[in-house]
């Protein structure tokens, strides 16, 4: 069998040098929240595929589920001869999304498909074109889903220009001196200086913003947001398609904040590892697109929605939401612990078992360490644990374990985490200890 480093080669020989990888790691088998390579070497996974793995690599429900689709049949496309499975699935997603109002989903393959979609169902309910989204948020790779990212490298650069009509407000980061009132009166600021509210169509934010760093959004800023949304006949869309699926302790990051969205967009735990997003909204805005003005060849497999209905099933009988809150606080508790002794951990933050650490020079949040965060996430690797990063400045960490994986794991996780850092940077500790 190759190895790593063989394998590395050849797919920087073959594979186009934009899709890259963050570590030469070439996976040969996993289960739960581990990894095997294929030199044999065991990897912790505090990734999950980038966040897809809620109920972590080759759940067992998921499995059966998938095999015994594959005995009946593995595509017809939904728009041509549709299937139970896809229905039964819109179903159950239609009575967990929050709110009283009825709802309606469609199924696509990725989680910029869905965005994509949000913003075509928004405009052809509203009759509006204009869509306002947030600094630092993530919201995919295709050219409306990059318009709306607030992130320019590396998602954005070199590939404009984009489409017109979408203007960025500051997310509300305390750690950074946003507050909510902040980012309330940028967005009265976009609406005088750039917009007037009746030519916008939607609102799009991240409840807990992904590859922006992990900042939660404060309850009250959501909470105005629908408030504003009513006011003025705009449709309000959650993207949930990094914190859904229990990741925050809830089935949706939104649940939090007790509001009711318009439109959400689904993706990456939603099937376990099988590739498949949805948007589920409020039926009466959903309609508002005409018969074939949505849909997707791929859009709704139905190997992807029967694993779909297995990652449902797995996360209410194994109590998924609390053992996310039970990780949570476990990692919380031991990363604020470890920030007492380093001083580049400027922040620990989280919801549920989305959780983060900011690294800093000396804990000055206008300071940050994105050469600390590239080591951490190497030095870790090579022993034993993969870690992702995230931010616009580089200097987050973040934690996705799989809510599935036992204490053991999570402890023998964070170990590597603390044994790390504490090696790269002894310095900060000795300042911290005698400090």
């Amino acid at each position: 069998m190759a190895t790593n480093q063989e394998l590395q080669s050849r797919r920087d020989a073959s594979i186009a040098r934009g899709l890259a990888n963050s570590l030469p790691v070439f996976v040969a088998r996993a289960e739960n929240a581990e990894m095997w390579d294929v030199e044999g070497r065991r990897y912790i996974d505090f990734a999950s595929g980038i966040a897809v793995l809620n109920t972590g690599h080759l759940h067992p429900k998921v499995r059966s589920a998938v095999a015994r689709q594959l005995e009946a049949f593995s595509h017809t496309c939904f728009m041509v001869t549709p299937y139970e499975v896809g229905v039964e699935l819109a179903e159950r997603l239609n009575g967990l999304a929050p709110g009283p109002t009825p709802k309606k989903a469609i199924f696509v393959t990725t989680g910029a498909e869905a965005v994509e979609n949000t913003i075509k169902i928004a405009r052809a309910h509203t009759g509006r074109s204009a869509v306002i989204a947030f600094g630092g948020g993530f919201h995919g790779r295709t050219f409306m889903a990059m318009a709306l990212t607030g992130k320019v490298a590396p998602y954005k650069a070199g590939f404009g220009p984009f489409p017109a009509e979408v203007y960025h407000v500051p997310f509300p980061v305390a750690y950074h001196g946003v507050s909510v009132q902040d980012s309330l009166d940028a967005l009265e600021h976009v609406f005088k200086y750039d917009v007037e509210p009746a030519r916008v169509a939607a609102i799009i934010i991240e409840p807990v913003m992904g590859e922006g760093g992990f900042y939660v959004a404060p309850a009250e800023f959501l909470k105005a947001l629908r408030r504003l949304c009513d006011e003025h006949g705009i449709v309000l869309v959650i993207d949930e398609i990094q914190t859904g699926f229990a990741r925050t302790g809830r089935m949706f990051a939104v649940e939090h904040a007790g509001i009711e969205p318009d439109l959400m967009t689904m993706a990456k735990s939603l099937a376990g590892g099988f590739p498949l997003a949805a948007v589920v909204g409020k039926a009466q805005i959903m309609d508002a697109p005409g018969p074939g003005g949505l849909g997707g060849t791929y859009a709704g497999s139905p190997i992807a929605c029967a694993a779909g209905l297995a990652v449902l099933e797995a996360i209410e009988s194994e109590g998924l939401c609390a053992r996310a809150e039970a990780i949570g606080a476990t990692m919380m508790s031991s990363l604020r612990e470890l920030q007492r002794e380093i001083a580049a951990i400027g922040e620990v933050r989280g919801l549920g078992a989305m959780v983060a650490i900011e690294l800093v020079h000396n804990r000055d949040p206008r300071s940050p360490d994105p050469d600390l965060t590239r080591a951490l996430t190497k030095r870790a690797a090579e022993k034993g644990l993969v870690l992702l990063s995230c931010g616009l400045y580089g200097n987050v960490i973040r934690f996705l374990v799989p809510l599935t994986a036992s204490d053991a794991i999570v402890g023998e996780g964070l170990g590597i985490v603390a044994e790390s850092l504490r090696e790269l940077t002894r310095a900060d500790v000795k300042v911290a200890a005698n400090g």
